[in-house]
């Protein structure tokens, strides 16, 4: 079909943007065909969240979130710390960030201002330089707030050979979803659904009770602790579609089973009450300070244990293990069953990252 006779029959839907299965199938259907997607050691094929080229680590991510300032954040932190985690997921350094800004006339200068300010203070406190970007304005009927895309370069972690030796000795040299081999151990770095639901209570005023708080940051000192610990083989930071999204990509790209157990899951309380409430599961919910680990079991607690003295891995814990004699991601429940846990259709809570 030529591009000047297009079929205007099929839209673009929230879901297809949200992270889980309606986003990987508009992906592999729409978008990768059109593109060489093997090159790179770490190519766009794999759908990891970085690629690597020439032994460089490559990331992009655009950044729309509604309200654009939340308890704990707003999109200038959250345009830096989600890319400089995707960075670190793969077994990388960051080293420079562009950031590019969509904004729609009429924005305030302040909104504007306080926007970059914690942008920049973001990148400063982990000294990853913003060293170029780019700036568009739109019509105010086009777009209603700002939109942020932010691009990364990182070179491979001075730990990461040691680390993997300790993997059990992993063909992979970084840090990719397929990485996961038989009795790896599961940790998260923390509690999960902080963000999302903090996110919902500003958006629609729900004014849950407890500390409601976003858990945007990077995650650099305990990416870097976690492999000090060593045995590391895979890692990932759970936002669109949550853990539970993360797990099964993690399981349908390394043929292999992953059982977590829903007691060890760390969530607070007043992220399990808001989710009861709203009829909304936490694993689904995103996150945007946490990371989730595969690492061998000899060195599974040593990394708990790293994790746990830095600032953001207070609450990491071993939640589950990789399986090869299964081929689904299953949670074992608290009142002692087992249920397949599928990856969601879409994030709940659009708009959050």
């Amino acid at each position: 079909m030529e591009d000047t006779d297009l079929d205007d029959s099929e839209f673009i839907t929230m879901d297809q943007g949200a992270g889980g299965k309606q986003m990987e199938r508009l992906i592999r259907d729409e978008i990768l065909p059109l593109f060489d997607s093997e090159i790179g050691e770490v190519s766009l094929q794999g759908l990891d969240d970085s690629a690597v080229i020439d032994n460089m680590v490559f990331t992009t991510d655009g950044h729309t979130v509604k309200p654009i300032f939340f308890p704990g954040g707003d999109l200038g932190k959250l345009s830096i710390s989600g890319t400089i985690n995707d960075i670190l997921a793969l077994g990388g350094k960051p080293v420079a960030i562009a950031l590019a800004a969509v904004i729609p006339e009429g924005t305030s200068i302040n909104r504007f201002r306080k926007i970059f300010k914690s942008a920049a203070r973001t990148a400063e406190k982990v000294e990853v330089p913003v060293v170029t970007g780019d700036t568009k304005v739109v019509e105010k009927d086009d777009l209603d707030e700002p939109i942020l895309t932010t691009t990364a370069v990182g070179k491979r972690h001075h730990l990461m050979d040691e680390n993997l030796e300790l993997a059990g000795g992993r063909k992979k040299r970084w840090l990719s979803d397929d990485n996961l081999s038989d009795g790896d151990k599961i940790i998260v770095s923390g509690s999960m659904g902080d963000h999302g639901i903090t996110i919902l209570s500003q958006r629609e005023g729900y004014g849950f009770q407890g500390d409601v708080k976003s858990d945007v940051a990077p995650l650099i000192d305990l990416m870097g602790e976690a492999l000090r610990g060593g045995g590391v083989a895979s890692a990932k930071d759970p936002t669109r579609g949550g853990l539970a999204n993360a797990l099964n990509e993690w399981s349908e790209k390394s043929d292999l089973g992953v059982v977590v157990r829903e007691k060890k899951i760390p969530i607070k309380e007043w992220v399990s009450s808001a989710s009861e409430m709203l009829g909304i599961d936490p694993l689904n919910i995103g996150n945007e300070g946490k990371m989730i680990l595969a690492v061998h079991p000899s060195r599974a607690e040593k990394v708990v244990k790293r994790m746990r003295e830095t600032e953001r891995g207070k609450d990491a814990q071993i939640i589950g293990e990789v399986k090869e004699d299964i081929k689904d991601l299953v949670l074992e429940t608290e009142v002692g069953g087992r249920r397949i846990m599928e990856p969601p259709t879409g994030d709940p809570v659009p708009r959050i990252c």
